[in-house]
């Protein structure tokens, strides 16, 4: 039996108590909590505050809630998909992106004609209230069944000038995408931005992910001659699930001008 004796509410204190036992390693990773039973034998207290305690411990994210099998720690080892961040060019001329076989198309692809907002509107260089083509597909890895939302954006005023982007819909994944602009005459380069958020409601449903579990958001868009931006890429993908991989290469420092 261990006392509780600190100030603040009584679940307060059996979350303290808990979650100490967690990072002390007296409850494992992936290992199951005590039952409620239990847990009332050991902090002598209601059934209604050890539940609160782990609910507790449920927002924090150090405790999964696994319906008709209990409480279990959250296990935070190695993600189980690696995404490799980097694009190829193939002596043919297509574009090879590193682990693309990986994803599997859960649904088939979601087109639909939207508005540009600030945040996009902004990375694509067109400001808001433009039209956009916009595809939306959910993705899974077969070998371990992780899932992410995959969502590209082009203006419409690019579509008009590369017609091949919108002919078929629901439009040609990245790859294609890429060939299809490289043809059109565009030297292409590509600038990324990756930010962790917690999800919204119907990404949480979607993606499958555990309470208080944060997305991956990474943006990618993709840059032609001028560099005029041509196509924004959105991938959301649960932080546990998944790890990002960057090559880095040494760029030339600019020259200096000289002072006059």
């Amino acid at each position: 039996m261990t006392e509780i004796q600190r100030p603040g509410a009584l679940y307060q204190q059996v979350a303290a108590a808990i979650r100490e036992a967690i990072l002390s390693g007296e409850f494992e990773p992936g290992a199951p909590l005590p039952s409620e039973a239990q847990l009332i034998q050991r902090y002598q207290v209601s059934r209604p505050t050890v539940r609160n305690a782990v609910a507790a411990l449920r927002a924090e994210g150090l405790v999964d809630v696994r319906h008709g099998k209990g409480s279990f720690v959250r296990n935070d080892g190695q993600p189980a998909v690696t995404l490799e961040r980097r694009v190829s060019h193939a002596r043919n001329g297509k574009f090879v992106l590193p682990g693309g076989a990986v994803w599997d198309e859960a649904e088939y692809p979601t087109p639909y004609r939207a508005y540009s907002t600030d945040a996009n509107g902004q990375l694509l260089g067109i400001g808001t209230d433009q039209d956009l083509f916009v595809c939306d597909r959910l993705l899974t890895d077969p070998a371990s069944t992780t899932r992410a939302m995959h969502r590209t954006l082009t203006p419409l005023a690019v579509a008009a000038d590369i017609p091949a982007l919108g002919e078929e819909p629901p439009g040609p994944p990245p790859a294609t995408a890429y060939e299809i602009m490289a043809q059109a005459g565009h030297k292409l380069w590509w600038a990324e931005t990756v930010r962790a958020r917690m999800p919204l409601p119907d990404e949480r449903t979607t993606l499958q992910l555990a309470d208080a579990t944060p997305i991956l958001h990474i943006a990618r868009v993709t840059h032609g001659t001028d560099d005029r931006p041509l196509m924004l890429e959105e991938l959301r993908v649960g932080a546990d699930r998944a790890e990002l991989a960057y090559r880095i290469t040494a760029d030339k420092e600019p020259a200096r001008r000289a002072r006059a």
